[in-house]
């Protein structure tokens, strides 16, 4: 996938065109799935390169002073973004510019010229441009061929990035997994820890979430794999989200996501992870001292192989 950081380095799209969605795709749920799949899908029909449109950052920083967290980093967008078969995203910094950026300014200038737009693929509430004018309506009254994706219901209620926050947050994995059409996950690098779970017998790999939103502090059963090593095999691995208080001293910031995958050996050190969570086993909580702690991890570790190898 051709991944484009500006107008001015856009690649040539020749006689082919494109086929084009929009939006911050947080989450890639199952309703964003959807505008995907339809983009591929006309893309191919078309002979033309499905492509999208995001965001670096949430529009809502600019717009509002605040965003949300984010489910998904750009980095994990654009994986997803590479699964479902798009071959070109244009991520854009949502700056000033960009904010006062009519829609039919922003219709040409990006999507027309840019792009060479030949199909719009929008989700039914997809507004762009100042003052969010950019409606599918509008475009269409513009000239623009706009296929419109509904949205998806779930639980009688509409798959959206809010929703599917709230679960996460709550630990509702399953709600989480329905809306956004896939297991739960969390992609980070594997950066250097202080080396205690090694030390104990249990080697853990810890991760930099890229602040993506991450479930409550707990123990895990998830299958962990390796992006940048194509599919490959998922391993089966014991996650640790939390603060790791039995250690004692002074709490970190943020939770630390230490996977221990098992039967693995290898150095992972500034490699992708993908954890899948599948169940939750515990909660975190204090031991009375180390032996106590490594008996309980033997117990994790004998629990999520049954979830797992179910």
């Amino acid at each position: 996938m051709i991944v484009t950081d500006s107008l001015a380095e856009l690649p040539a799209t020749g006689p082919r065109g494109s086929v084009v969605s929009v939006g911050v795709f947080d989450g890639v749920h199952i309703g964003h799935r959807e505008i995907l799949r339809r983009n591929v899908a006309r893309a191919r029909e078309l002979d033309a390169r499905p492509t999208v449109v995001t965001f670096r950052d949430h529009p809502k920083q600019l717009l509002l002073g605040r965003a949300p967290r984010t489910l998904t980093s750009l980095e994990h967008r654009l994986e997803l973004f590479r699964r479902a078969g798009i071959e070109h995203a244009l991520v854009l910094g949502f700056d000033e510019r960009l904010r006062a950026m009519p829609a039919a300014e922003f219709a040409e200038e990006v999507l027309v010229r840019g792009l060479g737009a030949r199909r719009l693929v929008l989700g039914f509430d997809s507004k762009f441009g100042n003052s969010r004018s950019g409606t599918p309506e509008e475009l269409r009254r513009l000239g623009y061929e706009v296929e419109v994706v509904e949205q998806v219901i779930v639980r009688g209620r509409a798959a959206s990035s809010t929703a599917i926050r709230e679960a996460v947050e709550l630990g509702d994995l399953e709600a989480a997994r329905e809306m956004l059409g896939r297991p739960f996950t969390v992609y980070g690098e594997v950066i250097h820890g202080d080396g205690l779970g090694a030390r104990l017998g249990f080697p853990t790999a810890n991760l930099d979430p890229h602040h993506e939103l991450l479930p409550p502090n707990g123990v895990y059963a998830c299958w962990a794999t390796r992006p940048e090593q194509g599919t490959g095999t998922a391993l089966q691995a014991v996650v640790n989200i939390g603060v790791r208080p039995t250690l004692g001293g002074a709490l970190p910031s943020q939770p630390r996501v230490e996977a221990h995958l098992l039967d693995f050996k290898g150095d992972l050190y500034g490699e992708v992870l993908e954890l899948e969570f599948v169940l939750p086993l515990r909660a975190e909580r204090r031991f009375g001292g180390l032996d106590e702690l490594c008996a309980q991890i033997e117990l994790d570790v004998g629990a999520a192989r049954g979830i797992l190898l179910r």
